[in-house]
């Protein structure tokens, strides 16, 4: 599968400020800026901004960013699942997983998070692919927004929900520990058949229990 990769930029207004929002972007201009002291909820800023570098090289890596001139305010995350998960098992090239979807503390509560997730799918090429995103409590700035697991959990359904992600059940054990956790899903229009059905058998591994 060729992974084709169209650059879209935006600017939008955030805290005062004028923020550019752009993307898929290459992973040298990445390397070349600095991520804001407030990306900390994964790794510290430069830890994660070589991790992110590293996903750009990646054939179907796709980094979205918000910045304020050099400075990365925010960034979304789409690549294969990690092999660790069982959503590799799969083996499917048409199978993205949004890994992560940060913004500093500095621009938040602006709706950053929602318009870096519309400007990805700006690109018509994700039609081709299904994106999840796995939903874990425990990656969640709690403390950061003063909400509960059941309040943050609504915001994250309203913002994966914005590009048209829906909740999907699943027998995956990790995702059934806490009942916070959830999978959620969106189904590219060109997606065949039998893609979704290889997408299913993943998702329910356990069919007798149901």
């Amino acid at each position: 599968m060729i992974h084709t990769k169209r650059y879209y930029c935006n600017t939008y207004e955030a805290g005062g400020r004028e923020l550019i929002i752009e993307g898929p972007v290459e992973p040298e201009r990445l390397a070349a800026m600095t991520f804001d002291e407030g990306l900390k909820a994964f790794r510290v800023p430069e830890e994660q901004q070589k991790a992110l570098v590293e996903i750009a090289e990646l054939p179907e890596g796709r980094i979205i960013i918000a910045r304020d001139g050099d400075l990365v305010l925010g960034y979304v995350t789409y690549l294969h699942p990690d092999p660790m998960e069982r959503w590799s098992e799969a083996k499917m090239e048409d199978l993205l997983e949004l890994g992560a979807i940060e913004v500093s503390h500095k621009v938040r509560a602006a709706g950053v998070g929602k318009a870096m997730l519309e400007l990805s799918y700006l690109d018509d090429a994700l039609e081709d692919y299904i994106v999840i995103s796995t939903e874990y409590y425990w990656h969640w700035d709690l403390k950061g927004t003063g909400l509960d697991v059941w309040g943050y959990r609504k915001i994250m359904e309203k913002v994966m929900g914005s590009i048209g992600m829906i909740w999907m059940a699943t027998d995956d054990p990790e995702i059934c520990s806490h009942p916070a956790n959830c999978l959620m899903a969106r189904i590219g229009k060109r997606v065949q058949n039998d893609r979704i059905m290889r997408f299913d058998q993943v998702r329910f591994q356990n069919r007798f229990m149901y």
